[in-house]
């Protein structure tokens, strides 16, 4: 059987002879962001030791010189022969939560589950004390068939939901049971889930063509209630599991864990709630209404589509400032660099815009490219592919404002929700005119959909939907209708003049 030597990993694995790659690495934390199709090359690998043959699709991707210095796909190899690979990614650390929050205690034990299109987080609670028993995180096993939403939902569409379903059940049981390995099974009688539309629908195996097409609106969004037995989860027989209901569109119930986390709900003044990813969702809205939209923001954000990309992994710069004159970079894991991930790349740019390579148009003046630090470069079409994805953020937010009656200066706080935007810098933000609020009213929130959710075991929505009255004051805004979304998207892909 051949041996697989990874590096910079460390780990030496033997596996089956002719077994394809992209299921070997993927259970390492390797992510195929085409599905596995050959259509780009976020999953290449290095082969520093043993023979690859080049495959048609390792011919279109990769340039002359990256096959010789031994650059490989690894969706499309199988492993033949005994193996030292270098990876191009590494692993990412998955945000989780360990806040602190008012309750009022009930028995036993409850789960709460982040399902994200790329990452998984499950926390066990005590729900007598509130306190966390154990943590589990993950890539999302459906990555493997596509890394964004709408390479999953096309995925769905050919081979329908059921794999996708099949799969996300399965790994959510597997983490759940993994935790309560010497608890008091019996006693885990509530699981509450969140996640965006497409997941909401994937896990519970609802039609999801009407979120492929225009005008992507789901049928079917509300609180599903399933049986852990139906699930497959027979460890948990009884147990009651809850996917919390969406807001509309693309906006989905992790959103509605962000408002229950961030008490927008209940403020007197305008407040925001931001979750910046290949799909862009916004809250805009107080204790009297509730204004959410979704935006094609792209994968810039997640360092996709970006010449040398990354996620906040070791390897990739992830803070660039400027320093008497010059660019300085720091890199995550104290390695060298291999990469720009979301904040090094909003940070790369409002570095430039200072510095004069780049001017308000977004235009290059020194070329194509900016050396960061060797090898990685920015360059001009990184720019242009951070342009268009703060674009729709920026019309996104201010045109929920606008509705709303308010100002983007009216707005209380501003809370920023997931990993991007636990480590993007606030100032770097404004500067490109991402964020065109007050620094100090920008707020990381980390994991507010995990916290959400676990707010939400302590105060358990009935099947009738105890979230009526919430829900009630939400409404969502389909941008794609709105009659100035294009005139200020446009305004917005500049970057602001000092």
């Amino acid at each position: 059987m051949p041996v697989l030597t990874l590096h910079p990993l460390g780990r030496t694995l033997e596996v089956t002879t002719g077994a394809p790659l992209q299921d070997v690495l993927f259970e390492q934390g390797v992510e195929f962001p085409c599905g596995g199709g050959g259509k780009c090359k976020g999953c290449r690998i290095k082969v520093l030791r043993g023979e690859l043959p080049v495959t048609d699709a390792d011919e279109t991707l990769l340039t002359a010189n990256e096959l010789a210095d031994g650059w490989r796909l690894a969706c499309q190899a199988e492993a033949r022969d005994d193996l030292v690979i270098e990876l191009a990614q590494w692993e990412a650390p998955i945000l989780s939560d360990d806040s602190t929050f008012a309750f009022t205690p009930r028995g036993g034990l409850g789960v709460a589950v982040d399902l994200g299109t790329t990452t998984i987080a499950v926390q066990l609670l005590d729900l007598r004390t509130g306190n966390v028993v154990a943590v589990r995180t993950a890539l999302n096993a459906q990555a493997r068939h596509g890394a964004d939403i709408m390479s999953r939902l096309e995925f769905a569409i050919r081979e329908g939901t059921q794999p996708l379903t099949a799969l996300v059940r399965e790994q959510i049981g597997g983490l759940i049971e993994s935790m309560i390995d010497g608890c008091d099974a019996s006693s885990l009688r509530d699981v509450v889930i969140v996640g965006n539309s497409a997941m909401h629908h994937l896990f519970c195996g609802l039609d999801i063509e009407p979120l492929a097409y225009d005008p992507f609106e789901p049928h079917d969004a509300g609180l599903k209630v399933l049986r852990a037995m139906d699930l497959g989860w027979g460890f948990i027989p009884d147990a009651s599991v809850r996917f919390l209901p969406c807001l509309g569109g693309f906006v989905g119930s992790d959103l509605l864990a962000g408002i229950l986390a961030t008490r927008l709900h209940e403020s007197a003044e305008p407040v925001a709630l931001v979750d910046l990813g290949t799909n862009g969702e916004i809250v805009v809205g107080n204790r009297d209404r509730i204004l959410c939209c979704s935006t094609a923001a792209g994968p810039a954000f997640e360092g996709a589509r970006i010449s040398m990309g990354m996620r906040a992994s070791t390897g990739a710069i992830s803070e660039v400032h400027v320093q008497d004159g010059r660019i300085v970079c720091h890199v995550l894991g104290g390695a060298e660099p291999r990469g720009l991930c979301g904040s090094g790349l909003v940070d790369a740019v409002a570095a430039c815009l200072e510095l004069g390579p780049i001017v308000p148009s977004g235009r290059m003046m020194t070329g194509n490219s900016v050396m960061l630090a060797p090898p990685v470069v920015l360059t001009q079409g990184d720019v242009r592919e951070l342009q268009l994805a703060k674009g729709a953020i920026a019309a996104g937010l201010e045109l929920l404002a606008e509705q709303l009656g308010a100002a983007l200066d009216d707005l209380h706080a501003l809370h920023l929700a997931g990993a991007f935007g636990n480590y993007i810098n606030r100032t770097s933000a404004r500067r490109i005119g991402l964020l065109n609020v007050a620094a100090d009213r920008i707020r990381p929130v980390g994991n507010s959909a995990l916290l959400g959710a676990k707010m939400a075991l302590f105060d358990l929505p009935r099947e009738d939907g105890s979230f009526t009255a919430l829900l009630g004051k939400v409404r969502h805004v389909p941008l794609n209708e709105h009659p100035r979304f294009q005139d200020v998207y446009v305004d917005n892909m500049g970057f602001p003049k000092l």
